[in-house]
């Protein structure tokens, strides 16, 4: 027994020294979560956020890390599968102990995870314009609310273009309905009639479009300007824009202007049939700007791949993951509290020239841009605000949101949904 307790100390001491050195090591690193689809239908589109992500950890390293210690991503895949990213977003939370997440593309995918960072506290910075309706202390929203996208877009078909018809074609799921729930208010405040709106919702993955296609090539025929906003999502749109081609429909016949249809979505397709339909987003490859070039240029050595293109969600992700960056060493932590609470006020410029300012609101001030399609699969920039537009949470069209802001810096509100008029907030508050 005498000769086997020495040996018994050994190993416990060994393993406690063990133990110690995988705790401090575990201690060094600041961990980051990425989570964005990598396969199902919109591995398309979230797989080079995941990139992007892996890019600017790899940069701000090369800089020495943060607050003195060096970033380390943890990558999950939620496979397009919309209950499994809130498994995965616990996962990052409880088991990872990550001190904040990247991700999502999908609303519905923000909606399944929003509970999960609300009850443990944590942050997501969400990188893709969505259907606002939400502002959540949890959530960064770093893409476009509807009043950035949606409306100035719809602005510049009518008045540019002289569009009197109007197709809201998307996939059916919330982002796509509430989008267009808030266009079909807009529309017919402008004095636009009920039977001169079309509007058509396709699943996820939806690959044949000969007949819905047939039907907005018929209700083109009116006799009236008609264009078609797409709110259509993920790989849906290759065939989309291809049985357009197939059925000769022109961008000069039926312009259509997409929201979820960037760089990366036309790289897969042949362009051509293309030509001169559009997209609204607040950032686009083609614009020149030093700090545009500096980007591609970084992601083309980091992806190995010059041939590999950049977008609008690449530059939202871009921008809120400096934000986090500059709001951590402003805080000197990264306790979520400290970090939420510092984030408001912080300005990071973005790449098209201009500043990028976080809102009381979590929404970023953004320029908007409407760009035609080019041969080359890039974007020519026919048409952009005058200045920054500051998100909107909550739509000024829909009754039940006219009255409703929010503010997560006014002590005296710090509410995502607080009602102007009864002067209450209603859901998530902190006081």
């Amino acid at each position: 027994m005498t000769k086997i307790m020495p040996k018994l100390s050994h190993w416990l001491l060994a393993g406690a020294l063990a133990l110690g050195t995988t705790l401090a090591h575990a201690a060094d690193t600041i961990k980051v979560g990425v989570l964005h689809s990598l396969s199902g239908t919109m591995a398309i589109s979230e797989t080079t956020l995941k990139d992007t992500v892996l890019m600017l950890i790899d940069e701000q390293n090369k800089k020495g890390g943060l607050l003195g210690k060096k970033l380390e991503a943890v990558v999950v895949d939620p496979a397009s599968n919309w209950p499994l990213f809130a498994e995965k977003a616990r996962e990052l939370l409880q088991k990872d102990k990550v001190a904040v997440v990247f991700g999502c593309w999908t609303s519905v995918s923000r909606k399944s995870v929003l509970p999960v960072f609300e009850e443990l506290n944590g942050i997501l910075f969400y990188p893709v314009q969505y259907e606002g309706e939400e502002s959540s202390r949890n959530v960064f929203y770093t893409g476009a609310a509807p009043n950035q996208q949606a409306i100035p877009a719809v602005d510049y078909l009518m008045k540019d273009l002289g569009v009197e018809r109007w197709v809201l074609a998307g996939t059916d799921y919330v982002y796509p309905r509430t989008t267009n729930k808030i266009l079909e208010a807009y529309l017919k405040s402008k004095g636009v009639k009920e039977e001169d709106i079309m509007i058509n919702y396709t699943p996820f993955g939806h690959s044949d479009w000969q007949s819905i296609v047939a039907d907005i090539k018929k209700f083109g025929t009116a006799g009236k300007k008609t264009a078609v906003v797409s709110t259509i999502n993920g790989d849906a749109n290759v065939p989309f824009y291809k049985e357009l081609g197939n059925q000769g429909i022109s961008a000069t016949d039926i312009p259509v202007v997409a929201f979820s249809v960037g760089e990366e979505e036309l790289s897969g397709i042949d362009t051509k049939p293309l030509v001169g339909h559009l997209a609204a987003w607040n950032y686009f490859m083609s614009i020149k700007d030093k700090a545009n070039d500096a980007f591609i240029k970084q992601w083309h050595t980091f992806i190995k791949d010059k041939k590999r293109v950049t977008n609008d969600p690449m530059e939202a992700t871009y921008i809120g993951f400096n934000m986090w960056v500059k709001a951590v060493e402003k805080a000197k932590s990264t306790d979520p509290n400290k970090v939420i609470d510092t984030m408001v006020g912080i300005e990071y410029p973005n790449l098209t020239g201009g500043m990028a300012k976080m809102l009381p609101n979590h929404h970023l001030t953004k320029p908007v841009f409407i760009g035609e399609i080019q041969a080359d699969g890039q974007f020519d920039v026919v048409w952009k605000t005058k200045g920054l537009v500051p998100g909107d949470a909550w739509s000024d069209y829909l009754p039940g949101s006219k009255d409703i802001t929010a503010d997560w810096a006014d002590p005296k509100i710090k509410c995502g949904n607080y009602n102007t008029v009864t002067k209450k907030c209603s859901g998530q508050n902190y006081q």
